[in-house]
């Protein structure tokens, strides 16, 4: 292989790669290892490459896997990066590109070798191959702890310490990807890992005083969205038109080398969907959701979980409490930002619900902002376009309105912010309607989605609470809105009766026959029922807390009064038709008073003065309407899976082969 080589088949034969798997023991202060780190590979960024990359290379990770125990060469590999990382910060501020440029191809090789290594052995594997050296029999686990705990530190060291500029931003963002690769054991494990030796150092060893600054520079990390720099910046550079003594001293030690092979890299165009990504800010988050959902230690709590959910913003003065070695400030208006502007990705929106969920400084915060239309909207167009979601996705933007309905303030506050041409729903032009009513019309949405194609109990159950924490407070609703909240009622009516009349005849069915029994519809008219009585709830609390305000809903009832006779005298549903009867029956009244052939404004009219004149103590007075959400006793059930899936699939994380995948069992749509 010569100077020239571009193609991956030739990676298998290359000299350096079959030396370094060879069995032969390479030391550290071979001068093999300057010749191996000097080529010219911009790193992949998305899975089709980095599977070919892995196809290119399998035959060297098996050939190393067998021989290194022997060789040591991966931990020479390791000291090697670990000595040229001890100058990195002052390479940066010196602009010494050649040193970065060999110290990123160092890690880039060692992530690319730990994934297989990983995907391929037990821990106790594992770490038999990070010994330092030869070593007496029975001394190894001492050592390669050593080594394992010296490269994580040096990770996370290089991610919060150097200074992100074009030159270091690959070697920063393969730091953040080896961290991920370290941590993906778990995809290749059924059961929830609890006791892995890379989350005890990471929780509990030399790594632990540096988690604040790691969530922090993440985060970060996340905020800026910082693009990838022009292909070549972070490589190497001429310095003269004939060429500078830097060009001159990588062509000369690359010889017979991956040279001029690159994935996207030095004067080739870049992807189009690719380009306006940011894979440090992506690969960022995804690092801070897996660390966050690590699983506690037996007697301490996971540290970043705790840094997530207790950090401040820049602008609080107040003192740090001692209890929590972990709390940082971060500028809370730029995170803001970050994510009302990330929102159509899962791992965005899954941060969002655990900082609203887990941090209470975020949480009051984002309640405050007189601009949350430009976080609620992301949210709703998540809902709108339900099909073309996963369905975790779904939940977590869901969640994410449950925990905002909690606060009576946004509930009032939504309704005052008013919307102009809400481009991307479809059923129905909308010129102007307020932020609260579009809400009501994409959850009643998601409802009824849910009742046609996947009959999710779970999901209509915070839908219908979503609305439930919303209806004291609904105010000015659009006659869209109001027609929507009674439609939805009539097609729960429609249903009622379809399953009650199913019901019946089962149950007849069953009386004269021997055969096996018909399907069980008691349990349909149950859960229907429930359903149904929601919705009553829902209206009632609305026309007791804020009547006047609502005329819109008053007609709607009206026109649809028919649809609530049956439920009258229904033993589940009486107590709670009194308010509604007494309303229909007050303002019918007042209609038939006024006589016939009435235009739609001048019923509204006379709705508008009814509600001045109805005696406010002849409606019953309910238990107010508050739903809280509650995680599950054990959400790392849920959430473990759901982050893997979300590094598995995401466009800038490593390729997994689908068939050593154990714990991948999330339908990420």
């Amino acid at each position: 292989m010569g100077a020239n080589s571009s193609s991956i088949s030739e990676l298998p034969e290359n000299e350096y790669l079959k030396k370094l798997s060879g069995a032969e023991p390479i030391s550290e202060n071979d001068p093999f290892w300057n010749q191996l780190l000097s080529f010219s590979f911009t790193t992949p960024t998305n899975s089709a490459d980095l599977k070919l990359l892995e196809e290119a290379t399998i035959s060297v990770c098996k050939s190393l896997v067998e021989k290194n125990p022997r060789t040591g060469n991966l931990g020479s590999l390791i000291k090697v990066f670990l000595s040229r990382t001890k100058e990195l910060k002052i390479s940066a501020e010196c602009q010494n590109h050649l040193f970065i440029w060999q110290a990123h191809n160092a890690l880039f090789i060692i992530c690319c070798l730990l994934k297989v290594f990983i995907s391929r052995m037990s821990e106790e594997e594992l770490q038999l191959h990070f010994a330092y050296e030869e070593q007496a029999p029975g001394s190894y686990g001492t050592e390669c702890e050593d080594l394992i705990e010296e490269l994580l530190c040096c990770l996370i060291q290089l991610i919060v310490e150097i200074p992100l500029l074009d030159i270091t931003y690959s070697i920063s963002l393969e730091a953040v990807t080896t961290l991920i690769v370290f941590l993906s054991c778990q995809l290749f494990h059924k059961e929830i890992l609890r006791e892995n030796i890379i989350h005890k150092y990471l929780m509990r060893g030399r790594c632990l005083p540096y988690t604040s600054r790691l969530v922090k520079t993440l985060l970060y990390n996340f905020i800026r969205q910082e693009r990838s720099p022009p292909p070549g910046t972070h490589v190497f550079q001429q310095q003269t038109d004939g060429g500078g003594l830097l060009y001159g001293i990588a062509s000369g030690v690359a010889t017979g080398l991956w040279t001029v092979f690159t994935l996207g890299g030095v004067g080739s165009k870049p992807t189009p969907q690719l380009e306006p990504c940011s894979p440090l800010a992506s690969q960022s988050l995804l690092l801070l959701l897996v660390l966050a959902n690590l699983t506690d230690a037996p007697d301490t709590p996971n540290p970043y979980r705790q840094a997530i959910m207790s950090f401040r913003n820049t602008q609080d003065s107040t003192a740090f409490s001692s209890s929590n070695p972990h709390t940082f400030q971060i500028n809370f208006n730029s995170l803001y930002t970050a994510l009302c502007e990330q929102q159509k990705s899962d791992q965005a929106t899954l941060l969002l619900y655990m900082l609203l969920h887990q941090n209470g400084n975020v949480r009051t915060y984002v309640l405050a902002r007189t601009d949350i239309e430009n976080l609620v909207l992301p949210i709703l167009e998540i809902l709108y376009h339900v099909e073309e979601r996963n369905s975790h996705h779904v939940y977590m933007a869901l969640i994410i309105l449950l925990i905002l309905t909690e606060d009576d303030g946004f509930n009032r506050s939504i309704h005052e912010v008013i919307l102009k041409n809400i481009t991307w729903y479809a059923e129905r032009v909308l010129t102007e309607i307020s932020l609260g009513s579009l809400l009501i019309l994409v959850v009643i949405r998601t409802i009824q989605y849910n009742m046609t194609r996947t009959r999710d109990k779970y999901l209509h159950t915070n839908c219908l609470a979503a609305l439930a924490n919303m209806s004291a407070q609904f105010r000015s609703l659009h006659q869209y809105a109001a027609q929507r909240i009674i439609s939805l009622f009539a097609l729960l009516s429609k249903k009622h009766n379809k399953v009650l009349e199913q019901s019946t005849q089962s149950s007849r069915g069953s009386l004269g026959s021997n055969e096996s029994p018909l399907p069980d519809y008691e349990q349909d008219l149950n859960v229907i029922e429930e359903v149904i009585r929601m919705m009553l709830e829902i209206i009632n609390s609305c026309l007791t807390n804020s009547l006047h305000h609502n005329p819109n809903l008053v007609y709607a009832l009206l026109y649809k009064r028919d649809l609530f006779e049956q439920f009258r005298t229904h033993p589940s549903f009486q107590d709670i038709m009194q308010n509604i009867d007494l309303v229909i029956s007050f303002f019918s009244s007042r209609l038939e008073q006024a006589g016939a052939e009435l235009s739609v404004e001048r019923v509204l009219e006379i709705i508008k003065q009814g509600a001045v004149a109805l005696p406010k103590d002849r409606l019953r007075k309910f238990p107010e309407l508050k739903f809280k959400y509650v995680e599950e006793e054990q959400p790392e059930e849920f959430f473990i899976p759901y982050v893997w899936s979300l590094v598995y699939n995401s466009a800038v994380a490593l390729y997994w082969n689908p068939h050593d995948i154990q714990l991948f069992t999330m339908d990420s749509g």
